[in-house]
């Protein structure tokens, strides 16, 4: 059921809507951000800091700082095993303890445990998967992004809108390849920059000199780096994190689709362009696996049967094709990646 019902705007006025749903990325840049952020607000530097804390305890904000982009700091993939129901803590407890493994779901499916490793080489990214094989005794589907067509979980929630995005403007949407050796060529500021960073920025009212203090560099520099990764992508967007599921958008499904290989990009693009589809990429098949489905896409709405409905317009309309539907039924783990090992020399 949606959290919508519950009344986590209560008390909530203009000032903290426009914090909620204009922030949460093109965050300042600048050595005291608040007191750029209170002018546009319109209130005091104190107040600002003090209402974003606000709505981070309450639970509407996971945090405040940069959101990083593991495939182009690093290696990842999506990986799912087929676990038997006897076993499926036992097989839990090895994925989720490795730090590169930082997301896990069950899903209802035959392939009933998704995870997400994220490494600092292609290497050591399948060294895991291989290890994963070796001690659970469980065949890996290993399912690297190949291409990006939409991905993006920025979007409005002050709002009594169904669906994810339905209340954004048109987005560009592009097919942008994923490399698999993807390493991030980073300077050593750079690399030091995101291990501290990866967990979000301290809230106060210099948070940029906090972090620069903390990993011995000059706040200019800082600054100029944290716009460089921005530039470079590896650095996603900077502003306040949003509960999704706090705020009422807790109805997702993943559903895969088997897409003809030439029109993959056309169907992509056009998909990754609709307001109700909050993710969108390609993924390769796995025939070998019984795994025909190239293409993945991810609705985030208010209800679940609403999700449905457009899943049904997808196929009716944009992909017909044949395709599953993979709702996520629990949550094994969600953590950050990890960066001190993707920013690291050592294997």
């Amino acid at each position: 059921m949606s959290s919508l019902a519950d009344d986590w705007r209560a008390d909530l006025d203009e000032v903290d809507a426009t914090l909620i749903d204009e922030y949460q990325s093109g965050f300042p840049v600048v050595e005291r951000p608040f007191g750029a952020l209170a002018d546009e607000l319109g209130v005091s530097e104190d107040e600002a800091l003090d209402r974003v804390r606000r709505l981070r305890e309450r639970g509407v904000f996971r945090r405040f700082g940069a959101v990083l982009n593991p495939p182009v700091i690093g290696s990842s993939t999506l990986a799912a095993v087929s676990a038997p129901e006897e076993r499926f803590e036992e097989v839990a407890e090895v994925i989720n303890g490795y730090r590169q493994v930082n997301h896990n779901y069950r899903r209802d499916h035959e392939w009933n445990m998704w995870f997400v490793v994220t490494a600092g080489s292609r290497g050591k990214r399948d060294e895991i998967l291989a290890d994963i094989e070796d001690r659970t005794g469980l065949s890996v589907l290993n399912l690297p992004m190949l291409t990006d067509y939409y991905i993006d979980l920025e979007f409005p929630v002050m709002n009594d809108d169904r669906f994810a995005r339905e209340s954004l403007a048109a987005t560009e949407v592009n097919a942008t390849r994923i490399s698999e050796e993807a390493t991030g060529n980073l300077s050593a500021l750079d690399a030091a920059l995101l291990v501290e960073i990866q967990d979000g920025f301290p809230l106060s009212a210099t948070p940029y000199r906090d972090v620069a203090d903390a990993v011995g560099a000059d706040v200019d520099d800082v600054l100029s780096a944290i716009e460089r990764l921005r530039d470079d992508g590896c650095i996603k967007r900077i502003g306040c994190v949003v509960n999704h599921v706090v705020t009422g958008f807790d109805a997702n499904c993943m559903v895969v689709w088997d897409v003809p290989d030439d029109e993959l990009d056309a169907r992509g693009e056009a998909v990754g362009r609709l307001p109700y589809v909050t993710l969108c990429y390609h993924r390769p098949r796995r025939p070998e696996q019984d795994w025909p489905y190239n293409l993945f896409t991810m609705i985030h709405g208010r209800e679940a049967g609403a999700v449905d409905e457009k899943i049904d317009e997808l196929a009716a309309e944009h992909l017909p094709f044949d395709h599953e539907r993979l709702y996520s039924t629990e949550t094994l783990k969600q953590t950050g990646a990890q960066y001190e090992e993707l920013v690291s020399s050592e294997e």
